[in-house]
């Protein structure tokens, strides 16, 4: 019987898994909104106010006037994209928590002179999170490129190590 739990220790674990679920759901949201044309509102509206959005050599854009700015944008570069997370390992620590994350997105690509081509891209996630009132937000995205590659030529030849 000494193995049963305390009221507390099951309202921690339901905590818990409601932390990492709302953490999921957070990461769903910026997907669709930047597989919706990337809407600026909407993804600045998942960031805390001096959120940190940093693509590495995609960019790097800090606090909600940046962020929509850089994602205003973005469709002039990102025609089309389908964000697939996946892999998450979320760990919670009180009101902070932080994510990893793998990518695999195909996108098409326009170059300046309006030319598009089929992509793929892939990379990994490294979150921050805080928890403002009931609601999780990104208190830091961080994404870093492992290929960017034309889809005819495949990855192999855009991978970075």
């Amino acid at each position: 019987m000494g193995s049963e739990l305390t009221n507390g220790q099951i309202a921690a674990r339901l905590q818990w898994l409601e932390d990492i679920e709302s953490i999921k759901q957070l990461k769903a949201r910026y997907c669709a909104f930047c597989d919706e044309n990337y809407n600026p509102q909407g993804i600045t509206s998942l960031f805390t106010q001096d959120g940190v959005w940093d693509g590495g050599n995609l960019g790097r854009a800090e606090g909600h006037a940046e962020i929509a700015k850089f994602f205003e944008h973005a469709p002039s570069a990102f025609s089309f994209a389908i964000h697939n997370v996946m892999n998450p390992i979320i760990e919670v620590d009180g009101d902070r928590a932080t994510g990893r994350w793998y990518l695999l997105q195909p996108l098409i690509r326009r170059s300046r002179d309006g030319k598009e081509g089929a992509m793929w891209l892939a990379g990994r996630y490294e979150d921050e999170y805080v928890r403002i009132g009931r609601e999780w937000k990104f208190k830091r995205l961080k994404f870093t490129t492992r290929f960017l590659a034309s889809y005819e030529e495949g990855w192999a030849k855009g991978r970075r190590e």
